[in-house]
């Protein structure tokens, strides 16, 4: 069988399956995730063995240090995906769930039903644990999964998945569920993204130039995220040394993520006081510095001129670029210049200002006082996420059960006619 025909079958099988756990209890989907929990502590070794295999692959080919920190399976990463199973299926069952209902002035009433989507694909790069989330997220939402990652994860998604069909059987549901294409070849995903009368909806999750090559071949409507270029803007109000301590979360505790820090925004009241220490506590974690005319001379060894592509770049790594701005009104000119829609952060002790920039900051998650790096699913109680969409059709954010579901119309009646 050619890779086109293998995709089809898988895709069809796909669609029968969804059609089988969309009608499941609730209880019998929420066992599945229990099964799967279980099942990751007690093969722990055989997880990371495979992944190993990967990770020296990886090494071996050269691959950056962000795309290898992505690739690792540590034992936080593990248990992290075991600990996601278990609070994806603690969380309420939205399938079935009917909301709003209304009596119309006929009689009949008018409510919507949670539905699934049906049959998610997701392609991918690196992360692994990316597997165990998305089929999670998508059991509980009653959704197939046909999940593509890249060639440097392969065998750790295949001994990943090998887990998720154990533990959908042991629960009496087909391994269908949840497939992952059987081979590395770039033509599965082209294959795949044809496939529009079997799967619903795809998601890619990894650099610009994956997304945009889904986006350009899929004929399925696509989910995505181009990339994460996320600001924090420091209002003249900030508390400062609070201010400090969230810049550096927020660039340094994982800089190789999409939510992490790329650009810092001050307001020229408090540039001088805090910009020297910014320099001096990220900088000594080594993180190098792009700055504007005015920033440039306050922070110190590690920085260097900003040029024009600097701002609106995700770097992926340590380096932050850096910026002093007259007012909000600068500040929020510049995100909706080159912000990506991600997560857009303010520092501040103003309520009035605080409420602006929420309502005038677009992205799809704006905060207060807080890290950017807590614009991630099971930060902000979805469990697990899909993926983060940076477009507003048909979620925006962090992808969870909810967002994994459609609404449909119910109308219970009594004999009502259309007059």
């Amino acid at each position: 069988m050619d890779i086109a025909a293998e995709m089809r079958a898988m895709a069809q099988d796909a669609r029968a399956a969804s059609r089988r756990l969309a009608a499941a209890e609730g209880s019998t989907r929420q066992q599945a995730l229990l099964n799967l929990a279980a099942l990751l502590g007690e093969n722990a070794s055989a997880i990371k063995d495979a992944n190993s295999k990967d990770i020296k692959a990886a090494e071996a080919r050269g691959l950056d240090k962000a795309r290898l920190d992505r690739l690792t399976i540590t034992d936080a990463v593990l248990g992290g995906m075991i600990n996601g199973c278990r609070e994806v299926a603690a969380m309420s069952d939205p399938v079935g769930e009917i909301e709003s209902m209304k009596k119309r002035p006929n009689g009949m009433l008018v409510g919507r039903m949670r539905v699934p989507l049906g049959v998610v694909a997701m392609i991918f790069e690196s992360r692994p644990n990316a597997v165990v989330d998305a089929a999670a997220l998508c059991i509980k939402s009653g959704n197939a999964a046909i999940l593509r990652g890249g060639s440097e994860a392969f065998h750790s998604i295949d001994a990943l998945v090998a887990l998720i069909h154990k533990a959908l059987a042991d629960a009496g549901l087909p391994p269908e569920c949840v497939q992952a294409p059987p081979t590395t070849d770039r033509e599965a995903v082209s294959a795949l993204l044809k496939l529009d009368e079997f799967i619903d909806v795809v998601i890619p999750r990894g650099g610009e130039s994956l997304i945009r090559a889904v986006v350009e071949q899929a004929t399925m409507p696509v989910l995505k995220h181009y990339k994460g270029v996320c600001h924090t803007f420091v209002d003249e109000s900030a508390d400062l040394a609070r201010a400090e301590v969230i810049i550096h979360n927020a660039k340094v505790q994982r800089p190789g993520t999409c939510n992490s820090l790329e650009c810092i925004l001050v307001h020229r009241a408090v540039a001088e006081k805090l910009l020297p220490e910014v320099a001096r506590k990220l900088g000594a974690d080594g993180v190098r510095f792009k700055c504007c005319p005015v920033s440039l001379p306050l922070m110190g060894a590690s920085a260097e001129a900003a040029v024009d592509a600097d701002w609106g770049f995700e770097f992926l790594g340590l380096t932050l670029a850096v910026k002093v701005v007259a007012d909000m009104d600068e500040a929020l000119d510049h995100i909706a210049r080159y912000g990506s829609n991600h997560t857009e952060v303010i520092l501040t002790e103003s309520h009035a200002n605080a409420m602006r920039f929420t309502r005038e900051a677009d992205a799809s998650m704006v905060a207060v006082n807080a890290s950017t790096r807590l614009n991630d699913g099971g930060e902000l109680g979805l469990g697990a996420e899909i993926g983060i969409s940076t477009t507003k059709l048909h979620a925006y954010g962090p992808m969870g059960i909810l967002e994994l579901t459609s609404a449909k119309f119910v109308v219970l009646g009594q004999g009502q006619i259309r007059q």
